[in-house]
């Protein structure tokens, strides 16, 4: 009888001695909980203070001391401009990268259509000039009763070596324009003007002309072609054998609609030089 009381004595300890450690664990979880939550807290209370109440010194070009090192706010600070420069890095980045790209769909209409890597714009068109074509006679370089100054040219290649058509037409010399928007137009004449050599009559120190060369729309719903750009040189060579060589070139932009016509007038059109890397007109949708 004492034995089997002196058993359930002993059960009774060790049951309340479990108790006691378990109670012990929780409290003492409870409390360290207590503790992190706020020193989370006070940390977060002190980083805010550093930001409101503190002013931000974002220059870190002289070594931190080590009292300087030890100062929350300083690393709160350091680790802002840390996040900020980055933050700015990679966002500068993009803009160059889309900078870069940009810049290198806007030399487009000197490229031909195949380069890797260069996505053409959806409407597009890069005509260039034919050499084997003969020009037409100098006989329109005043105002023509067609409405235009200088002489049209209707000589352009838009399928061979350097042109390309994308969505454009090429129609008589004109560019057709299929769909409404702000198109970026250009062009380049290239000019061999004769020399003294080759010139009839009595010889002078010096040659001179003057360039000019436009850019004209016809609408289909106006009667006259547009004027959109001019371009004009006063040029002047010496005497002597070798002719004199000269370019114009234009460019802008202009919002079209569609079944617009694009084309290209000169004043000394029989001075031309008709080649597809010199002469060149085109135009491509922008927006």
């Amino acid at each position: 009888m004492a034995i089997s009381i002196s058993v359930q004595a002993l059960g009774l300890i060790v049951l309340a001695t479990v108790l006691l450690q378990t109670i012990a664990v929780a409290v003492s979880f409870m409390y360290f909980n207590k503790v992190l939550s706020s020193m989370q807290e006070s940390f977060s209370r002190s980083s805010v203070s550093c930001l409101v109440n503190a002013k931000l010194d974002l220059e870190f070009e002289d070594p931190p001391t080590e009292d300087k090192k030890s100062d929350p706010c300083w690393q709160v600070t350091k680790q802002l401009h840390y996040h900020i420069e980055k933050k700015i890095a990679d966002r500068f980045q993009r803009e160059i990268s889309t900078a870069m790209r940009n810049k290198l769909t806007g030399a487009l209409p000197v490229l031909h259509p195949g380069v890797r890597g260069v996505p053409l714009p959806k409407v597009a068109a890069h005509v260039t000039g034919v050499a084997s074509s003969p020009t037409s006679p100098a006989d329109e370089s005043l105002l023509s009763g067609r409405g235009y100054f200088g002489e049209r040219i209707r000589a352009w290649e838009g399928q061979r070596g350097l042109s390309f058509l994308q969505n454009m037409e090429l129609r008589g010399g004109d560019l057709l324009v299929p769909k409404a928007g702000l198109y970026y137009i250009y062009a380049q004449t290239y000019f061999r003007l004769p020399s003294i050599g080759d010139t009839d009559g009595e010889a002078k120190e010096e040659e001179g002309a003057e360039l000019m060369q436009y850019i004209y729309k016809k609408m289909s719903s106006y009667t006259g072609p547009i004027l959109l750009m001019k371009s004009s040189r006063s040029v002047c060579w010496l005497r002597g054998q070798e002719p004199g060589l000269f370019s114009l070139h234009q460019a802008g932009t202009a919002f079209l609609q569609p079944a617009d016509r694009l084309f290209i007038t000169v004043s000394n059109a029989s001075a031309m030089e008709m080649d597809g890397r010199a002469s060149y007109f085109g135009a491509f949708l922008v927006g």
